[in-house]
């Protein structure tokens, strides 16, 4: 689709191409005093612009009438909140391969009260807190709000009666509006936060069931207003366990504090209400026909149940930015919030002695699921805030569980050995993904089979991990390694990132080692010796003895014992461990869920779901626990670093490539 608006004069015949249908029209821009006639639309006050389909010798429209054209033009003001013409544009010249863009389906709008100010920075700081400490959950899916009239369609050409209503419906209550709204903290096993005084909350209602009289009666809407518990959710649906923490944060949190509210008027595309959105970290390029571009930043809509036939490491889905669909690498991606794609249309400000009528504005108080930038909270949020912080760098424990980096078999598959080991058997590194040298050992070479070291990228991978890190200040004072030399080089160079590898000593402990079920040869591998680690340079702890000796795994182990087996080694490491800092466990995709589980309290897992729920977990892979001394129980929370994401590299032959024909 080409521009909706060009520059041009007063009276100039501008071309307007719609390379989708192969359609050409012409805009005349005249004089905004011109009263409209036959084919003129209106796109804004200030201008008016004139359709002129153009005709084919028979004298019949290409466009198949204006009415296509102006319904185009609506969809696109309204999906841009009626910003300007230039949003407008932008949008149908985005959205020019868009399968549904003649489709007449509607947005659907909410009015929202949200709060600005002071209040507004402090619910930031408890969402950002909350997410952290108990992970997301629903509440942060959207911003804070109070909802006045949940979602409700309304056509694209009485948007604009929405907005007059609005306006006219705050400015007839802003003399009744409460000057501050009574809130006060409810809490149950799923649900926190503040319920609207009934004072205050019969205004709000009426406020509510006026604009739904007028939106019913002027826009053809059928709208209803929220007469039930009017409240401001802080979480929902979180798991029972977090309960009190969410109310401990909740609690630092004055709803007395400063606050201007503003009814906003929100749209959504009610196509996607069901989808999980997904943001683009990265851009992709399309391979194939049937692949989706996205550019970084982009939002995806994806729908759960059209996954099971999509090949693995895949997704389908439809670019929020452009309407198209496709297919696109799961791994370019993260969820985003739901709400990170409505559309904000008008405000109205309820504001002390005066009141203000707007479009969606860039004022920081009011962004969505935005952190504001230099806020201003409350003296006594703040200490609190800080003093949690604090607690969690300095005081607290915490237990990072790490899955190793990327093992050379997992590359080249059981047989790698073979590819690099020459006729008398010594190694060479046969693909600069094997690692540069194997340690030297007593016994044979073989043994690396079935205890096989790193890759060059999996020492990559696992330094980078040690200096994300130390950017973030973490301090490592114990390392517990399973007896896997993969475990034990990853521990060694997450060490080197961090620079603490000539300060803190692995410890070797046999109780970390997986599953012995999963071990393909049925036996127990065999481990390099303590003695054969030191002299190739590993920082290993001589004087360690663990707690469960290596003579005690047993092959095939059931899934009970390996379960037992876990919670004694977590268990006796963390008494082991009493001071302050983080102990970092270096194991495999097993041990995340296995060793923070019942550190939380959590029943292992069904033994049937348990080996899908490892396959999902990648190298580096890591879960954190926090321990909360004075409840004497651990939290398990955010890690402190982000995960490493990257894509494959198949192995190139230039001359099968590049020379055959």
């Amino acid at each position: 689709m080409g521009s909706l608006v060009c520059p041009c004069t007063v009276g100039q015949l501008v071309d307007y191409g719609c390379g989708r249908k192969g359609v050409q029209v012409q805009l005349k821009l005249e004089n905004m005093n011109v009263e409209p006639k036959k084919n003129e639309i209106s796109l804004q006050n200030n201008f008016l612009y004139v359709i002129e389909p153009v005709r084919t010798e028979t004298g019949e429209d290409q466009v198949g009438g204006w009415e296509k054209v102006l319904h185009q033009r609506q969809k696109a003001l309204v999906a841009t909140g009626q910003k300007s013409v230039e949003d407008a544009a932008k949008w149908l010249h985005s959205h020019c391969n868009d399968p549904s863009l003649d489709d007449p389906i509607p947005q659907e709008y909410a009015l929202y009260l949200c709060p600005t100010g002071h209040l507004y920075n402090c619910l930031q700081e408890f969402w950002k807190e909350s997410k952290r400490q108990c992970g997301k959950n629903r509440a942060h899916e959207i911003f804070p709000h109070i909802t006045l009239c949940d979602f409700f369609t309304c056509e694209d050409q009485k948007v604009e009666l929405l907005y007059d209503i609005l306006k006219r419906i705050c400015n007839s209550f802003a003399q009744r509006f409460p000057p501050t709204i009574s809130l006060s903290l409810h809490s149950s096993t799923s649900y926190l936060g503040f319920f609207v005084g009934d004072s205050d909350a019969n205004i709000l209602k009426e406020l509510a069931v006026a604009f739904s009289s007028e939106a019913s009666a002027l826009a053809d809407c059928h709208v209803k207003p929220c007469l039930k518990q009017l409240h401001l959710t802080l979480a929902h649906k979180f798991c029972p366990h977090h309960q009190k923490t969410l109310e401990q944060l909740a609690k630092c949190i004055n709803p007395e504090e400063t606050c201007h509210w503003v009814a906003a008027l929100y749209s959504r595309d009610m196509r996607f209400v069901h989808y999980q959105t997904l943001r683009a970290l990265f851009q992709y390029k399309p391979q194939n026909i049937d692949e989706l571009m996205i550019n970084t930043g982009d939002f995806i809509y994806v729908n759960p149940m059209q996954q099971s036939e999509v090949s693995k490491g895949w997704v389908i889905g439809t670019s929020h930015q452009t309407g198209c669909r496709g297919f696109l690498p799961e791994n370019y991606t993260e969820r985003a919030n739901e709400s990170d794609t409505w559309v904000k249309h008008r405000e109205y400000a309820f504001v002390p002695a005066s009141a203000f009528f707007t479009q969606s504005t860039n004022e920081p108080n009011v962004k969505l699921n935005e952190e504001v930038h230099n806020p201003v909270m409350s003296r006594s949020v703040t200490d609190v805030l800080s003093l949690q912080l604090s607690q969690n760098t300095n005081l607290r424990r915490g237990v990072l569980v790490m899955r190793h980096g990327e093992r050379v078999d997992q590359v080249f598959g059981k047989s790698w050995l073979q590819q690099c080991l020459t006729a008398d058997g010594k190694y060479y590194r046969a693909d600069l993904n094997f690692p540069s040298t194997l340690p030297k050992r007593k016994d044979s070479v073989k043994h690396f089979e079935h205890d096989p070291p790193l890759s060059s990228c999996g020492v990559f991978q696992s330094r980078l991990i040690g200096e994300a890190l130390l950017d973030q200040e973490v301090t490592v004072s114990y390392v517990y390694s399973s007896p896997a030399l993969r475990c034990i080089q990853t521990a060694q160079h997450v060490l080197q990132g961090l620079k603490l590898d000539q300060k803190v000593k692995i410890r070797v402990e046999p109780g970390l080692f997986e599953w012995t079920k999963w071990e393909a040869s049925r036996v127990i591998p065999n481990f390099m010796t303590l003695t054969e680690l030191t002299e190739a340079s590993y920082n290993i702890d001589t004087s360690y003895r663990g707690n469960i000796p290596l003579s005690s795994l047993v092959p095939s182990e059931s899934y009970e014992e390996y379960v037992s087996r876990s919670s004694a080694a977590i268990k006796e490491i963390v008494t082991a461990c009493p001071s302050k800092g983080i102990i970092l466990i270096v194991g495999h995709g097993s041990s995340l869920a296995s060793f923070t589980r019942p550190l939380i309290g959590l029943p292992a897992r069904d033994s049937n779901d348990f080996a899908q729920v490892v396959r999902k977990i990648p190298s580096l892979g890591m879960c954190f626990c926090e321990e909360l001394r004075e409840e004497k129980k651990w939290l398990m929370v955010n890690p402190p670093v982000k995960t490493l994401t990257h894509g494959a590299n198949a192995a190139f032959n230039w001359r099968n490539t590049v020379m055959e024909d």
